[in-house]
């Protein structure tokens, strides 16, 4: 078949939708699919155009057997409400050209991610007007977030952007995304059951194994063999709620064998930086090389993962299938009756979300327990093995493709 893949993110993004588009790509392009990918330069998530590629032109490359067009993008230095939505506006605007020249090649599927939502307007138009199907993967309810976050603000405001997004998503003939719970938003928000699929995030499981050695990040950063790290890995941004990084080292510091290694870029890692400043505890680590990631997950004794309480099951991490496959037990935010914290509680340990003091009491119960921490991971290793490994996600995501361009009965 012929997919069109278009949105703002994507490889060589080492984080969220990028990876996970990326990697979608080339394997359906080493399956013999003809791909092409609309995007923008990557600047994720750094919130810079990295080195060797434009903000500011056109570009086309090859990539791991698919086409990859590139549009012009502006990226705010800073990153507010304001400032986030002239982003996706100019490539959303900047990418209709880019669009347009996929006309004469006339793909069958037009595969399009939230967020962002701002590009999918044109995108459903031009799968109208070339007759092909149209599909809506939601790895995040950006609308949602941005009003339970305080991005933006408004009833009057809120009502007109939902009813805007509920009119989009019914327009399509497929909707995805990560979890049941999200499915079942996609339902409330009117589209049709039968339009809706589960295309869950997925593990490398083969790339990403427990370790039966020290992780070699131990020598490297100088952490004794004997300590318990505490590691947080991922996009430091908003919904994180990294505040509570900082407190959690703060209140465990007096604990010589506890360590935290916190590995990531984004808009809110200077200010966590600036929190932990002067805690011996606490190590920093820039975004790692993907061929190192199996290392760095192994380098964790715990993964933390925290959550804002508004952000509940707007979002289902994209970092969990990586700490789950590294076979090692999670502590995570996360109320009980979210998915989230159904899943985590079967290989972890769940603390109410931003609540630093049962973060911490829980840690340093799994820290003080070596055997339980054995048995969660083992679970954690299980639990990816039998429902997030990459080539039985995608070859059930391939066969849902192959049957939504299959002809529609007269």
């Amino acid at each position: 078949m012929k997919l069109l893949v278009y949105g703002i993110n994507f490889a060589p993004e080492l984080t969220g939708i990028g990876k996970y588009t990326g990697e979608m790509v080339a394997w359906l392009a080493a399956r013999g699919h003809d791909v092409r990918v609309v995007t923008a330069p990557p600047y994720y998530p750094d919130w810079q155009v990295r080195a060797g590629y434009s903000g500011s032109r056109y570009t086309r490359e090859a990539w791991r057997g698919a086409q990859v067009f590139r549009t012009p993008l502006w990226v705010p230095r800073k990153v507010n409400g304001t400032r986030r939505l002239l982003h996706l506006a100019s490539f959303a605007i900047a990418s209709i050209p880019a669009l347009l020249a996929q006309w004469r090649w006339k793909p069958d599927v037009v595969w399009m991610t939230e967020p962002p939502l701002f590009c999918t307007p044109a995108g459903l138009l031009f799968a109208r007007i070339r007759s092909a199907r149209s599909w809506l993967h939601i790895q995040d309810y950006e609308v949602d977030a941005a009003f339970e976050l305080g991005l933006l603000k408004g009833e009057r405001l809120r009502a007109i952007v939902s009813s805007g997004e509920r009119h989009l998503m019914q327009r399509f003939d497929r909707v995805s995304t990560i979890s049941q719970r999200m499915l079942e938003r996609a339902r409330s928000k009117g589209v049709a059951p039968e339009r809706l699929l589960s295309f869950p995030n997925w593990a490398d499981v083969s790339a990403i194994q427990p370790l039966s050695s020290p992780s070699p990040y131990r020598r490297e950063l100088g952490i004794p063999d004997d300590a318990v790290v505490a590691l947080y890995s991922g996009n430091m941004g908003a919904k994180q709620g990294l505040e509570l990084l900082a407190e959690l080292a703060l209140q465990t510091r007096s604990d010589p064998n506890l360590v935290f290694v916190f590995c990531g870029n984004g808009a809110g890692r200077e200010g966590l930086m600036a929190r932990c400043a002067g805690l011996p505890n606490v190590h920093f680590l820039d975004l790692q090389p993907v061929d190192r990631l199996g290392e760095l997950l192994g380098l964790a004794d715990v993964h933390l993962l925290p959550q804002r309480a508004d952000a509940a099951d707007l979002v289902m991490p994209s970092k969990l299938t990586g700490m789950l496959s590294s076979g090692r037990p999670v502590l995570a935010g996360a109320r009980p009756e979210t998915e989230l914290g159904q899943v985590v509680a079967q290989c972890g340990r769940i603390v109410p979300p931003e609540d630093a003091s049962a973060f911490a009491i829980a840690l340093q119960a799994l820290a003080a327990d070596a055997p339980l921490r054995r048995t969660l991971g083992e679970r954690a290793r299980r639990f990816a093995q039998e429902h997030m490994a990459r080539d039985a996600v995608l070859a059930r995501f391939e066969r849902d493709l192959l049957d939504c361009i299959a002809p529609r009965p007269r």
